[in-house]
């Protein structure tokens, strides 16, 4: 049984490109990432390099166990900054009303 590789395809036209093309040669979209069509993962080319990271769509079939796809990158820490420059924007507004 052979190993199966992924495919790729442009989001803005649906033409099949390869994994290393930077723009789509059919419609000219740049292409910042790649996303899975059955997950919906987005992510570097680099990381689908063995299929999908994290359901494993297009991976190659391996006989040992499946790798532990990375944690996905969650930025709470982004929402809390936001939420203190908010916060600290809406005091200022406050005082200078009120003065």
């Amino acid at each position: 049984m052979g190993k199966k590789k992924p495919r790729f395809f442009c989001d803005g036209c649906g033409v099949e490109v390869t994994a290393d093309e930077e723009r789509c040669p059919n419609c000219g979209k740049f292409f910042a990432s790649i996303r899975c069509p059955s997950c919906g993962f987005t992510g570097d080319h680099a990381v689908f390099a063995k299929g999908c990271p994290v359901c494993g769509y297009s991976a190659p079939v391996s006989k040992g166990p499946a790798a532990k796809p990375p944690p996905p990158v969650s930025p709470q820490w982004a929402y809390a900054v936001s939420a203190a420059l908010i916060l600290l924007i809406l005091a200022v507004l406050f005082m200078y009303i009120t003065h």
